[in-house]
């Protein structure tokens, strides 16, 4: 435990690799020798049972050795690399955020966020930068490069510092100030926040377009974090090392970003739900709607940005330059835009992302979008009359004050192109709601605009039970890149398609995302998927006129595809019957005996 500008022997020990009785006589002899000459050199103060000793005030040859244990810390990282060679763990990613973790003390984690995560992107861009530096610095000396060599040293020099070089690679242009070299040697100095601050505003100002207003560069000063624990935080983060492969770099330090993403949403429990949708989720969305190059993708609640990664991801599994997307996005909170734009910059995926609330303020009117991809907040409030009269989005109805569910469906709707698509999560009251909300719905039933609804399995989302559904919407089924299917949905009940990775949690594997989204694509008729048949208790395609034969049309899976088939286990009926008969027999006969000893027993209390 420290106070601001101090630190505890635990603490310098650990810096050092020694014991804190070690250190204790170190710091002990020093003492005594400054009151024999009678100076005042350390200082310090009681802390409960112990000491904390103000740092910069140490003996300089503990302050030197504290600084040479921070330069170690980066010569002895580790590369990233994923784990098994299947790329989708990271090996020490568990590691790297219970270091972090372990730092955050009594900050609230949802404050403590915006603190490691801006260091992780401070790590991701300023390493960018030294790999592309270092790269046209060797490229430029080297007499055999035709391209990129220059005889004069002043000019090699001036070039390394010109911005356009960087722009040219897709990397952030950083400041000496604000590269990690610079403030590793600072990690142990009591100004380590200012530091930092510093360097995100310096970021800012060479990269406006992208970065102005983005970086949490107010937060580390104000939260008032001890010294040695940002210097802690940012010798957790030299760790990481890249391999000078940008695009590797991008995905690895991006997967890190998203782990540390879903930890703290795990860490704020509900309110988590509000930036980060769950990676399987999310993932079983884009699988299904599959965007394609050059597509126009939208998310008009795109908390962290999650949508959007996992589309460009999407493309690159499938040898598409992943940049090759275009995306617009809207969210109400302005720090979980933020994060956002940060999660984006990482992956070197830029859009036009806005901050507004998209129910009063849509920011993009007139967009129409190739895909529609949300998980907007479920059931909830809004004042519809804040819309202006004759607004477009209110297609089918206006919803209820009480929830805006069916108002988020008409906004995704709005803005589809054409033949555009939408795939977005959904509380499941709105498959089957009656009143105001259940005539919006059957509108668009009759519309036929839906094509596909999977229901899920509860605590998908952390900490959250809620059960959702995921909604797929097609503006022209008769028209788009698939088979004709005008009259047709198809239900699928994935509700026991999951894997347990808590007891509060669970998640679609890549089996299960494989087998639903498969599923869709032979439905679709798409080429190479196979044959499409019913699958009893899973999915079933379903005519219009079936959905609108009740007066309150549902879309709940469980309607349609019945129960599953029950296996054959090869016992003949008449045998089952026979054994059954017997087992209650023996059942009906053990139950005679229990009561005939109740009632003995209470004879004998004279009741």
């Amino acid at each position: 435990m420290t106070d601001q500008g101090y630190i505890s022997v635990t603490d310098i020990a650990r810096g050092l690799g020694i014991t804190r009785q070690a250190v204790q006589k170190r710091l002990d002899k020093e003492l005594d020798k400054e009151r024999a000459e009678g100076k005042e050199g350390i200082q310090f103060k009681k802390a409960g049972r112990g000491f904390l000793y103000k740092a910069d005030t140490l003996p300089k040859d503990i302050q030197k050795e504290l600084q040479e244990s921070v330069k170690e810390v980066s010569k002895k990282a580790v590369e990233l690399k994923p784990k098994n060679g299947n790329g989708k763990d990271l090996e020490f990613e568990k590691e790297l955020w219970a270091a972090a973790d372990r730092l955050r003390g009594n900050v609230d984690s949802s404050e403590y966020k915006h603190i490691v995560l801006g260091l992780l992107f401070l790590k991701y861009i300023s390493d960018a930068f030294s790999n592309t530096r270092e790269k046209l610095a060797a490229a430029m000396a080297d007499p055999k490069d035709k391209k990129y060599y220059i005889k004069d040293e002043k000019t090699r020099e001036s070039i390394l510092d010109d911005k356009d070089q960087y722009l040219a690679e897709q990397v952030f242009f950083v400041p000496e100030v604000a590269r990690w070299g610079y403030l590793q040697e600072r990690a142990m100095k009591d100004r380590i926040a200012k530091y930092i601050e510093e360097a995100m505003d310096a970021i800012e100002q060479e990269n406006p377009k992208q970065l102005k207003g983005v970086l949490p560069k107010d937060r580390y000063v104000r939260a008032q974090l001890d010294p040695h624990v940002l210097g802690e935080l940012v010798n957790i983060f030299s760790k990481l090392k890249f391999d000078h492969d940008l695009e590797k770099e991008k995905d690895m330090l991006g997967r890190v970003y998203e782990y540390f993403l879903g930890q703290f949403a795990d860490a704020e429990g509900k309110r988590g739900g509000e930036f980060f949708t769950p990676p399987s989720l999310v993932r079983l969305l884009v699988e299904v709607l599959e965007p394609f190059e050059n597509a126009r993708v939208f998310d008009p609640s795109c908390g962290s940005g999650g949508m959007f990664v996992q589309s460009s991801r999407f493309l690159q599994m499938h040898k598409v330059d992943p940049t090759h997307i275009s995306i617009s996005g809207q969210e109400s909170n302005h720090t979980t835009y933020k994060l956002c734009k940060m999660n984006l910059a990482i992956r070197g995926i830029f859009g036009n992302v806005e901050v507004g609330n998209s129910y009063y303020d849509d920011k993009f009117p007139n967009l129409k979008a190739d895909f529609v991809l949300a998980n907007p907040p479920f059931n909830a409030e809004w004042d519809p009359k804040r819309l202006p009269e004759g607004d477009p989005r209110i297609k089918y109805g206006t919803p209820p004050a009480s929830n805006a569910n069916f108002m988020w469906i008409q906004h995704f709707l709005n803005h589809l192109a054409d033949t555009g698509m939408a795939g977005f999560v959904m509380a499941n009251g709105a498959l089957a709601v009656g009143g105001k909300e259940g005539e919006i719905r059957k509108q668009i039933i009759e519309k036929d605009l839906v094509d596909v609804i999977i229901a899920c399995p509860p605590k998908l989302f952390f900490n959250v039970a809620l059960p959702v559904s995921l909604w797929f919407l097609a503006k022209n089924k008769n028209g788009d890149r698939f088979r004709k299917r005008a009259g047709e949905t198809l239900f699928i009940d994935a509700r026991e398609q999951f894997e347990q990775i808590s007891r509060k949690q669970v998640v679609f594997s890549d089996k299960h995302i494989e087998k639903i989204a498969g599923t869709v694509r032979t439905w679709r008729g798409e080429k190479g998927a196979g044959e499409y048949e019913d699958v009893p208790g899973f999915a079933k395609s379903v005519k219009l006129e079936e959905i609108l034969a009740k007066e309150n049309p549902s879309l709940n899976p469980g309607l349609y595809v019945g129960a599953p088939e029950e296996e054959d286990d090869g016992v003949p009926f008449e045998e089952k019957i026979q054994k059954l008969s017997v087992e209650l027999k023996d059942a009906f006969r053990k139950g005679d005996e229990l009561e005939k000893q109740i009632i003995s027993n209470l004879k004998k209390l004279d009741i």
